[in-house]
C-alpha cells in the first residue's frame, strides 16, 4: 500500500468515524445524556481537524489525535453509560489498529507511533472506566433494550475490525513474502531465475520419472564485448538475449547460471536439439546494436539429457558439451 492508497483509506476511516459519532451524539440526546452530547461537540471538531491534518498528510499526528480522543471518548462513554452498552470493546481493536497502523507507517516510510505506550494508556482507561462503573455504577441510567442493542451493534463493529485488520495484515505480509521469495530467486539485470532457483528445480525434476533435458549455454567471446564496447554494452546483450530465449524456448525454465552463462530446463518428451538449433540461428540473426554499434553476437549450446547420479552430475555434463563446442568452433549445438 503506497502513500497515496494509505491517504485515501485514512479519509474513509476519518469519514465513517464522523458518521458515528454524529449518530451517537443523536442517541445520547435521546437518553438525555447531556454530558455525553455536549462531548460529541469537540468530538466532531476534532475528526474535522483530522481532515486537514491528513490533507497535509500529517498521518502521525492524526493517527495519535485519534488514539487518544477514541481512548478518551470510550472512557467517558462507558462510565456514563456502563459497560453494557460496549463501547470499553473498542479498545480489543484499538490495540491491533494501532500495530497494524506502524506497519503501514514502515511501509510508506513514515514516523511509528509509540505502540506499547499507547497500548498501555488504552489498557489502563480501559480498566478504570469499568472498575469506576462496577463500583458506582453509571452515571446514567438507560433503558435494557437500548443496552442490549448498543452491545450487540458495538460487538459487530469490534469483531469487524478485528477481522478486517487481521486479514489485511496477512493479506500484506503474505505479499511481502511473496516479494521477497521472487526477489531471491530472479536475477535482477536478465529477470531470469538464478542459479539457486534452478538448482531446486532440478533436485525437484530428478526425483520425477519425467523425461528431462538441462542445456548449458554461453555467450561467445562475451569478454570481447565488454573489452570493446563497455560493460553496459554487454548488460545489453545478456538482456536482449534473454528476452529472445523467452521467445524461443517457449515451456522450459530459464536461468542465468553466472555471467553470460544461461542453465535451461526442458521437462518432456521435447527435441530438445532442434529448439537449440533453432535458437542458435535466431541468435546469429538477431540484429544486437547498442548506442548505433552493431555487436555480433552467437552462442555455444551443450545438451545433456536426464541420467542416473546427481544433479551435479547431469549440469557437469551439459558442461562438459559446451566445453567440446568451444573448442571446436564454437557457435554449435553439442548433443
Amino acid at each position: 500500500m503506497d502513500e497515496k492508497n494509505v491517504v485515501k483509506f485514512t479519509n474513509m476511516v476519518n469519514t465513517s468515524i464522523l458518521g458515528m459519532v454524529l449518530g451517537l451524539m443523536f442517541f445520547f440526546y435521546m437518553c438525555k445524556a447531556e454530558f455525553l452530547v455536549y462531548f460529541s461537540i469537540p468530538t466532531i471538531f476534532v475528526y474535522i481537524i483530522g481532515y486537514v491534518l491528513i490533507a497535509k498528510k500529517l498521518l502521525y499526528f492524526y493517527v495519535n489525535l485519534v488514539y487518544f480522543w477514541i481512548t478518551l471518548y470510550m472512557s467517558i462513554a462507558t462510565a456514563c453509560l456502563g459497560y453494557q452498552y460496549g463501547f470499553h470493546l473498542y479498545s480489543l481493536s484499538m490495540i491491533l489498529i494501532i500495530y497494524y497502523s506502524n506497519y503501514i507507517a514502515y511501509k510508506i516510510g513514515t514516523k511509528k507511533v509509540a505502540s506499547g505506550f499507547t497500548s498501555l494508556i488504552i489498557i489502563i482507561c480501559y480498566l478504570g472506566s469499568t472498575v469506576y462503573v462496577s463500583l458506582n455504577g453509571p452515571v446514567y441510567e438507560g433503558s435494557k433494550t437500548s443496552a442490549a442493542v448498543f452491545w450487540i451493534s458495538n460487538s459487530v463493529i469490534v469483531f469487524w475490525f478485528l477481522i478486517f485488520y487481521t486479514k489485511t495484515l496477512i493479506k500484506t505480509t503474505i505479499e511481502s513474502e511473496e516479494k521477497l521469495k521472487e526477489m531471491s530467486y530472479v536475477d535482477r539485470l536478465t529477470g531470469l531465475y538464478n542459479r539457486h532457483f534452478m538448482v531446486e528445480k532440478l533436485n525437484k525434476a530428478m526425483t520425477m520419472n519425467d523425461p528431462g533435458t538441462v542445456v548449458m549455454i554461453d555467450i561467445d567471446d562475451f569478454k570481447k564485448v565488454n573489452d570493446i564496447y563497455g560493460h553496459n554494452a554487454g548488460d545489453y546483450v545478456l538482456q536482449k538475449m534473454s528476452k529472445l530465449m523467452k521467445e524461443k524456448c517457449s515451456g522450459c525454465t530459464i536461468s542465468r547460471w553466472g555471467g553470460e552463462e544461461f542453465l535451461l530446463l526442458i521437462e518432456g518428451s521435447v527435441d530438445a536439439p532442434d529448439m537449440m538449433e533453432r535458437l542458435r540461428k535466431a541468435v546469429v540473426d538477431t540484429d544486437f546494436e547498442f548506442e548505433n554499434k552493431k555487436i555480433d553476437v552467437s552462442v555455444t549450446i551443450g545438451i545433456a539429457e536426464k541420467q542416473e547420479g546427481s544433479v551435479d552430475k547431469w549440469i557437469q555434463t551439459a558442461d562438459n558439451k559446451l566445453y567440446i563446442g568451444k573448442k571446436n568452433g564454437k557457435n554449435v549445438v553439442i548433443l
